[in-house]
């Protein structure tokens, strides 16, 4: 569907009878951020199609990156996601960085079609949770009747000011490639690498993940909430 231009906006159309708007605000989200080095070859193994790449950020190694998202207040629902991701850039192109989500899971429909659809992201709707308990989070997920991964960390909060981020995420929306532009709040709660727990269990995104080296510390991990986000209309690459 054709995007259409206008004095507020754009407009995509509707899915469910919900109107799709760009730029698209995200008011009250919670996120961890992990990123992790990982071995090259079995990240670009995971990377689909050919008009991207993933960024060899050292001989032999790419970035991994991991987020973990309680949507609380969301024009496409209260929901939540885990994204799945590499540093990439189009090919020939190592200048243009940004991340390749290559699986996306989320728990309710509505956020999967409009992913689908309109960015041409990788969501698929999985049995997902984000639990607090006390001062720790858990974020569970399992797919097709596996336990594929849970992660529990500490609730870090701190009254420091989250960074905003300019990115963009690359996807193949109805098969062209596709950068998605952003700006991202990111928290500011630091938490110790060794403080992340991460448990694997079975099936295929559990072994895409034993793949990259993990269960491991991860390099990073920041965590926040009441963050904010801007998503602007897709564009071809």
């Amino acid at each position: 569907m054709t995007v259409t231009e206008d004095t507020q906006g754009s407009h995509w159309g509707q899915i469910d009878g919900v109107s799709i708007d760009f730029p698209m605000v995200v008011d009250d989200m919670r996120q961890l951020t992990l990123t992790f080095t990982v071995p090259i070859e079995p990240a670009r193994a995971l990377l689909p199609g050919e008009a991207f790449e993933v960024l060899e950020i050292a001989p032999g190694q790419a970035m991994f990156l991991v987020a973990l998202v309680d949507y609380v207040t969301n024009p496409w629902g209260d929901y939540n996601e885990v994204n799945l991701g590499l540093l990439a850039h189009p090919t020939g192109q190592p200048e243009r960085a940004g991340a390749f989500v290559y699986r996306m899971p989320v728990d309710q429909e509505f956020t999967m079609k409009a992913g689908n659809q309109v960015l041409g992201l990788p969501k698929t709707v999985e049995d997902l949770t984000y639990s607090y308990e006390g001062d720790t989070v858990v974020v569970r997920l399992a797919s097709g009747g596996d336990e594929a991964l849970t992660v529990r960390f500490p609730r870090t909060l701190t009254d420091d000011a989250p960074t905003a981020t300019e990115t963009v995420t690359f996807s193949y929306l109805d098969g062209a490639a596709t950068e998605l532009p952003l700006t991202i709040e990111m928290g500011a709660g630091v938490i110790d690498p060794a403080d992340i727990e991460i448990t694997l269990g079975t099936g295929e995104i559990a072994d895409e993940l034993r793949s990259l080296g993990l269960p491991c510390a991860p390099d990073m991990a920041v965590y926040g909430e009441e963050l904010a986000g801007t998503f602007l209309p897709p564009r071809r690459v």
